[in-house]
């Protein structure tokens, strides 16, 4: 439920927005730019689905409202909820030994790798971990 409240958040702000900019659907209708917009969103952006029936029109405010607070809601609140998740998990390097620093060691290592990873093995482990900004 945590995610209503931020939608219902974003949908107020985008309202209070638009409503400041458009108080009318012949504004909405007769803005070039905005219309530009929404057709290059639809025929370039999505170019695959440019012929689908379920795109909204962006006739009036209210249409104007719904689409951007879906992009905003899409690319903040619901692109974190679904991505940030990951680090509990790829976070931890044995899970994903692919962040690892230094190659994978071969058949026959080299006298001087041998001799560091004996007096100090922990050393060898600690060398191939990302940093801890990464």
């Amino acid at each position: 439920n945590d995610g209503l409240l931020l939608w219902d958040a974003i949908k107020q702000w985008v309202t209070d927005y638009v409503n400041h900019y458009y108080s009318s659907s012949s504004e909405i209708e007769s803005d070039s730019e905005l219309q530009a917009w929404w057709n290059e969103i639809r025929t370039v952006g999505h170019g695959d689905k440019k012929d689908e029936p379920w795109w909204p029109t962006l006739k009036t405010p209210k249409d104007l409202i719904e689409i951007v607070t879906i992009i905003t809601w899409t690319t903040s609140c619901h692109h974190a909820a679904v991505n940030f998740g990951q680090y509990t998990y790829a976070g931890y390097f044995p899970n994903r030994p692919t962040i690892a620093r230094t190659n994978m060691p071969t058949e026959e290592p080299s006298e001087e790798f041998w001799k560091n990873f004996l007096e100090k093995p922990e050393g060898a482990l600690l060398q191939c971990f990302p940093s801890q900004i990464q």
